[in-house]
Formats: structure tokens, sequence, C-alpha cells
């Protein structure tokens, strides 16, 4: 008995043994179920008046033959009259035969009509203990059609005989379903019953392999094909291509590609589609220039598989030739090239020609509406991308999971929050939240809009989480200023998933925010291990982290094996202008030239601050005259906040001010916020509130800039206006972090808040701090004017610092050795209270002690601290 043929693109189904014309009826929906009865050999009926009765139209009443009645109604395609009258008979045991249950079995089949193949198989399974080959075949193909995985084995089960077609059936269902070790398990009991493979048996099996993939099994079912003698069927050979392309193995699909005597469009279309699934971009070209002069003409498959590969190379010339080569192609009408070539122009950045061709298209489907919305966003455009799925909305086209989250990836962009969870409704309600790609957008859209606690608990309700899902929750915890439990779930993460470069730069970024030199050494350790030293941003990466905490001599290591990249010497211009060493950041600049390596916007942005920092106004002035001149790069807004900043903090306050007015471009908030900076240091009242109105003016939700606001007030004795401006936070709802530093003792990060008194250690930490204060208290000259003139300063100080950082010195002078230098990182500016104490400690303990604040690092060594006390919250 002969299986049947199952040239599908999913799955071997074939349909009914008998028959093998049957299975071709399933590529038409518009075809009626009658169709099936027009030859009589597909069914033989055990009484011969039956067939007269298929002849008549007529269904309107029953005969006396019920078995006639059903095969009548089904003939008519009227399933449901079908059932109803199946239903109605009382005694179905000797009734019904066995080939009205197969016709009724086909036709549920056919119309994909669960609901009625279950109350079918409730008749048979109440009149029938054991079914016999030719129903149990029907049958499986049934519930198999129908994705109904369980009552499938339970009908093989009960089956009294099985043939090769019985063993397809299962083994493609089981494949189609993702079930690949279950249909590899069937296959291998298939042949230990002695039940020989046939030519429909290996395509499926063989997807399988490549589904997992599983190349040594691949190549163990290849043997099988040889000794089988089906390694000359053309079928079974192009299932040969596919799984070694998908698995990794080309060499061997090429090999086996070159031995066919025979090809077709198949063959052509799976070795292509291979070189492009596995990066081997060219050779994919090569062939397919090659396939027409073998007399092979590329179809809709061959053409969206070389639009993808052509998407993935970049290459804007060859994009428009091949558009040009489908437009001549009779299938250019259908929608799949359509929605390729939307992506290719997407890809290489030709929105606009994405766009015309969208337009073009009269029955868009999801897949066209996913293309231009993703197109729109990879291209830094959501607000589009936001207003086309709007259009998709009102079109009535359902989402699907890449349609929700191209669409939450320009929520996120745009900060829109409450789009993102209307979204997420969405996604619920249809079952999209399931997928992981969607669940990853969702756990980003809810981290940058500062809703991490919702963004923890989407990640918690994932099941599969992959490396995307622990890079996220990872980073959106770090953008949270909760940089501890970042490193936490990254400890996590490694005891289930290995982290790949964006995972380690998150942790790294985690690293740097607190301090936690121990556990960035030990993500060094590992990218040395896992030879990724040199993986994409990695390297940049580990510099920074080594810069920020302060670590010089490892840091220039890492420099010195990258000086060709402009983002290394950045980064050391960076960290040289935190510590405020303008002369070296001047000398690396000139060697950054001598080495020929050309400087960027971000270059001048950190070269103006070290010079702003360092008091070096004629040589920050000399590098903004330069830039454009000299080096061909326009200032911004950024390079222009850092000369105010530099002119303010030399006391040139009008200069910054004139320097303003004569701008190109309108000012931003950054740049009255330097200026306004410079006069709270210099007591410039009237300049100061003019720069106020005009930050209230552009930037009405900047916490940092309130906060300066307020410092301002303060330091001139506004209080009426701090008391103003904190309401007015308070009703924005914009809240100040509590102040938090943290210090690593022994590997192990210790956070302290402000006021907490909750650490084990907390009596011995007030204990050794109060100490302080007294022997503080004895070195003034009365107690009486230590509050007279800190009163004021440090009930502000307890707003806008904390000091957090004492309690962390504290224990680390609790925890470490004497002489031990100590190594604070805080969240906040500190206040100049915190700066004297610490400042004393350093000398009484004789120990070097660095803060790094919001703002730069300050060493203090001996009762002085680096940065010359000018740069704190509070009188300058």
């Amino acid at each position: 008995m002969a299986a049947v043929s199952a040239k599908t693109p999913t799955i071997s189904l074939p349909l009914d043994p008998q028959n093998p014309q049957f299975s071709k009826l399933h590529s038409s929906k518009s075809l009626n179920f009658s169709h099936i009865f027009q030859k009589s050999h597909l069914f033989s009926l055990k009484k011969p008046h039956q067939n007269s009765i298929l002849s008549s139209s007529s269904t309107s009443t029953p005969t006396t033959d019920p078995n006639s009645h059903l095969i009548q109604l089904c003939f008519h395609n009227q399933l449901e009259q079908a059932i109803v009258f199946l239903k109605s008979i009382k005694d179905l045991h000797g009734t019904i035969e066995e080939d009205t249950f197969v016709t009724l079995a086909r036709l549920c089949e056919f119309k994909r009509a669960s609901n009625e193949a279950c109350e079918v198989f409730s008749c048979i399974h109440n009149c029938m203990t054991q079914l016999s080959l030719r129903l149990g075949n029907a049958l499986l193909s049934m519930f198999v059609r129908l994705g109904n995985l369980g009552d499938a084995w339970y009908v093989f089960g009960k089956m009294e005989e099985r043939d090769v077609f019985s063993w397809n059936v299962l083994i493609g269902g089981y494949a189609k379903n993702g079930y690949f070790d279950e249909a590899l398990d069937l296959y291998q009991r298939m042949l230990w019953v002695g039940i020989r493979p046939d030519v429909y048996t290996f395509p499926c099996v063989l997807r399988t392999c490549g589904g997992l993939p599983d190349w040594r099994m691949g190549r163990e079912i290849h043997a099988h094909v040889i000794r089988f003698s089906y390694d000359s069927e053309i079928d079974v050979v192009n299932a040969l291509i596919t799984m070694y392309v998908k698995c990794g193995d080309v060499c061997s699909a090429r090999v086996l590609f070159d031995g066919m005597s025979k090809r077709d469009r198949i063959s052509w279309n799976a070795m292509i589609s291979g070189y492009f699934e596995n990066g081997e971009f060219l050779e994919g070209l090569v062939l397919f220039s090659s396939m027409r002069e073998f007399g092979f003409f590329p179809d809709l498959m061959t053409m969206t598989s070389v639009i993808s590969a052509c998407e993935a190379l970049g290459d804007d010339r060859l994009g428009r030739a091949l558009h040009g080569y489908v437009a001549r192609m009779e299938f250019y009408s259908d929608v799949s090239a359509h929605n390729s070539l939307i992506q290719l122009y997407s890809a290489i950045g030709s929105w606009e020609e994405a766009e015309k061709i969208f337009d073009r298209i009269q029955c868009k489907d999801v897949v066209s509406w996913t293309a231009m919305i993703s197109g729109y966003e990879s291209n830094g455009f959501p607000e589009k991308a936001v207003k086309t799925y709007k259009m998709m909305e009102l079109e009535g086209v359902m989402p699907d999971e890449i349609t929700i989250a191209s669409v939450l990836s320009a929520c996120t962009s745009l900060g829109l929050l409450e789009m993102g969870v209307k979204l997420q409704h969405v996604a619920e309600r249809r079952g999209l939240i399931a997928y992981v790609i969607v669940s990853n957008t969702l756990i980003d859209l809810f981290s940058k809009c500062n809703c991490i606690d919702k963004a923890l608990e989407i990640f918690h309700r994932i099941p599969d989480k992959n490396v995307i899902s622990w890079t996220s929750i990872i980073l959106g915890l770090r953008i949270n200023n909760r940089s501890l439990e970042a490193l936490n779930f990254f400890r996590e993460m490694k005891r289930h998933q290995d982290p790949n470069s964006v995972t380690l730069m998150s942790v790294l970024s985690a690293c740097s925010r607190i301090g936690a030199l121990m556990c960035g050494k030990e993500i060094h350790a590992y990218v040395l291990r896992n030879g990724m030293e040199f993986h994409g941003f990695l390297p940049n990466a580990l510099l920074d982290f080594y810069v920020r905490c302060g670590r010089r001599a490892p840091a220039l290591n890492l420099f010195h094996m990258q000086k060709e990249d402009v983002t290394a010497w950045n980064i050391l211009l960076t960290g040289y202008a935190q510590r405020g060493l303008g002369a070296l950041a001047i000398e690396l600049f000139d060697g950054m030239i001598s080495s020929r390596v050309k400087p960027d916007e971000i270059t001048f942005i950190s070269l103006l601050r070290a010079c702003s920092r360092s008091g070096l106004v004629t040589e920050g002035l000399d590098y903004l005259n330069s830039m454009e001149s000299k080096y061909c790069i326009v200032p911004n807004l950024k390079h222009y906040a850092c000369v105010v900043d530099l002119l303010g903090r030399a006391g040139l306050v009008e200069d910054a001010y004139d320097f303003i007015l004569s701008l190109p471009v309108k000012p931003d908030s950054a740049i009255w916020g330097a200026l306004l900076n410079a006069c709270r240091i210099h007591r410039q009242i009237e300049l100061g509130e003019l720069a106020a109105r005009h930050i209230l003016e552009t930037d009405e939700r900047g916490v940092g800039y309130y906060v300066l606001l307020c410092n301002f007030y303060s330091d001139n004795g506004r209080w009426d206006e701090v008391v103003r401006l904190r309401k007015i936070m308070i009703e924005k709802g914009l809240t100040i972090d509590p102040g938090c530093s943290w210090i690593e003792v022994k590997g192990n990060v210790h956070a302290f808040l402000s006021g907490d008194n909750l650490h084990p250690q907390s009596k011995e930490i007030n204990a050794v701090l109060e100490g302080f204060y007294e022997k503080m208290e004895a070195a003034r000259r009365s107690k009486s004017e230590r509050h007279t003139v800190n009163e004021v300063k440090d009930s502000k100080a307890e707003i806008f610092c904390g000091h957090s950082e004492r309690l962390a010195i504290g224990f680390g002078l609790i925890n470490t050795a004497p002489g031990t230098p100590i190594w604070v990182t805080k969240n906040l500016y500190m206040c100049k209270s915190c700066h004297d104490t610490i400042k004393f400690i350093s000398e009484v303990v004789r120990r070097e002690i660095a803060v790094r604040d919001t703002e730069q690092f300050h060493h203090f060594k001996d009762g002085r601290c680096t940065c010359g006390d000018e740069n704190y919250l509070g009188e300058t």
C-alpha cells in the first residue's frame, strides 16, 4: 500500500494511502468537498444501491439507509446536518459502516471542523473497540491536520495494524507542532518494529533534524537514505540539502547539490537560501546568477530570499537592480514580493522608497504593515511608526508579535507609557504576551519610563528567558539606579545562561556606578577566558569601567591596546575631565592628534570640560575656535554649555552671559544651567534669576535643574523660594533619589542609604562617626560657633546630600586594615559639611579616601582634597 505525497512546505502530511491525489485537494480553499466524490474509486461501498443515491441532489428526506443519507450530506458539504443526523441515531453499533465514518472524517479534516471531528470520533469510540487500518489512518490524518496530537496518539494506539502511512502521518504531526525529539523517537520506533520508510518519510524526518538542529542525527538519517536506496530521489536529496544548511554544514549541502543528476527549482532555492542563512551572501548570489544559465527561472521564493540577503548586505545598488528585475516578473503583484522590498529599502535607509511600495499594495497583510512600522522605527521615525500602527488598527488588521514589539520600541523612544500599556493589554488578549520578543520590549519600555517594578513583574512571568530578557532587566535596573540589584540578577543569570557582550557591557556600567571593582575585574577575567576582549564595544566598556573607578594603571593598559579607536581616547579624556586634570587632558589630546586619530564632537566636549575644571580659560576658548576651522566640526549646544561653564567658573560671569547672547542657535536649559551655577558660585543674584526663568521655560521636568535652583536660592538665603520650588517639584511628581553610597570590602558591595540604621554594624559605624564629630568640635573655637555657621547648610544638605558617604566611610574604617585606601561611590553631590568632615577624617586616620559623587572624584589625603575645595554642594 503506497503512502501519499507530502510536498508541502512545512511537514509531510499524507492523507489517504489509497489515493495519493487526495492531498492535492488541500492546496485550494475554494474547492468544494463534493469534488472528492467525483471519482468512485475514492471509497468502496458495501451496498451497491448507494451509488445511485450519491447522484441524487435531494437531501431533504433521509432514506431508509442512514449510511446513504450521511454520505449524501457529505457530498453536499453539509457537515453540520450530518452530525445532527448521526447523533439522532439511537443504535450506532452495526448501523453505521466504516466507509461512512471515513467519509465523515475526511470532511471534518477538509473543513478544519474540530468540534464536529470530536463528535465523529466519539461515535466511533462508542461503537468500535478496535480500529481498522483504513479508518485509523483517516482519523490519524484528521486529528493531525487539526493539531490534536493527543487524540491522534490515542487512535494510533487503538489501531489493529499500522502501515508506513500511519507512521508518516504521526511523525509529520509531531514535527509540525515542534515536537522534534518525539518525532525522531517515533521514526526510531518505526524502524524497530520493521516498517520500511518510504520516499515520503525521509523529507519529514530530515526537516525535523534541521529544526532541532541535530547534525549527528541528520548524518545518521542520511546513511538510512543511502541504505534504503532513496539517494537518487530528488525530493529526498532536497530535504538533505535543507537539513545540512539548517545545521550549518554548507559544504556537505553543496556536495549533495553538485552531485545531483537532476535538479528542480526547490533544489536551487534550498542551496541559495542555505548560503544566505549561514552568512555566505557572496556565494549565494553567485549561485543565484548561475541559476538561469542552467535553465531555471527564479520564482517568488527565490527572489524573496535574494532580496533578504541584499537587505543583510545593505547594498543599495544591488537592491535597486533586484527591484527592477522583480518588477518584470509575473509574481511582482504578489504581496510577499512587495513586503520583501519594503524590508530591503528600510534596511538600507531608503524609507521613502519603502513608503512608495507600501502605498502601491492594494491588499496589505499584517506583514506589510509590520514591515513599514519596523522600518520607520529602525530609521529613527518612531512618530511615523505609531501613526502607521493606528492606521493599521482602523483597517481592522490584527497585529502579530513582531508588530507589537516594533510599536512598543517606538513607544519607548517617544516615552509613550500610556500607549505601551494599551499595547500590553492587546498582547494579553491575543495571546501574544507569550512570545518572548513582546515581553522583552515591554521590559525595555517600562524600564526606560521609570516603571522598573512593572518591568520586573513582566520579567518574572517569562517562562523561557533568553539572553535578551536578562540583559534588558539588568540594564533596566542600572538606568533606574538599582545597580546592586542588577549585579544580583547577573549572578542569577550565569546559573541559567551565558551572557553576551551586551550583557557584560550593561553589568560593567552597573559596576562603574557603584564602584564594584572586584565584580568588574571578575567580568574582565570572564572576557579574557572566553576570548571576547575584542568583541564590539566591550573593550571600551572595560576601559570606561576602570576610568570611572579611578584605576588609572589598568585603564592605561587597556587604552594602549586600542589607541586607534577615537572612543578610547574620549573615555580617557572624560576621566581626566572628571578629576580636573586639565594639563593631562591637553597632553592626551596632543598625543591623539600626533597619532593621527581624528577627534569628534565628544572629544571636544571632554576637552572643554577638562579646561573648565582646571581654570584653563584661554586654552578652552582656543579649542572652541579651532573646532570648525581646523577639524571641520561644527560646535553644538553641548560645546557651548561647556564654554559657559568655563567662563563662569573662572568668575567671568558677564562674559559668559554675553557669549550666550552671541550664540547662533537658541540656548537650551543646559546652557542656562551652566550660567546659573556660575551665578550661584559667584553670588550674581540678578543674572542668576534671569537664568532660572529661562530654565523653567525650557525644561519643566529636569530634576537636576530644580536642585540647582534650590542651591542657588538657599546659598543666597532665599528659603521662601526653596520652599516654593520644592512644592512645584511635588506637584509635578519630581522626586530626588535618596542619598546612597556604596563601598566594596573584600569583594562584597555594601550600600548605605541616608539615615539608614538597618545595617548590622550601624551602632559601631555611628560610634566611630560620633568620635570624629567630637574631635572636630574640639578643634573648632566653640561648639556654638559651629552650629551657627553650619545649621543652615546642614539643613539644606540633608535634602540634596544625605551624608550617606559618611556611613560608608565609617564601615570601611571598621572593616579594613589600617592604612588601606577607602573608595566610596555616591549617587548625589557631596555637601560642604561632608567634604569638611572627610578631610578631617583623612588627616586623623592617615588614610587616602576617595569619594566619587555625581559630578567628580574627590581624593582626600592628609586633610586636603584634589578638588581644591571648589566642587561640592554648598558655598564655594
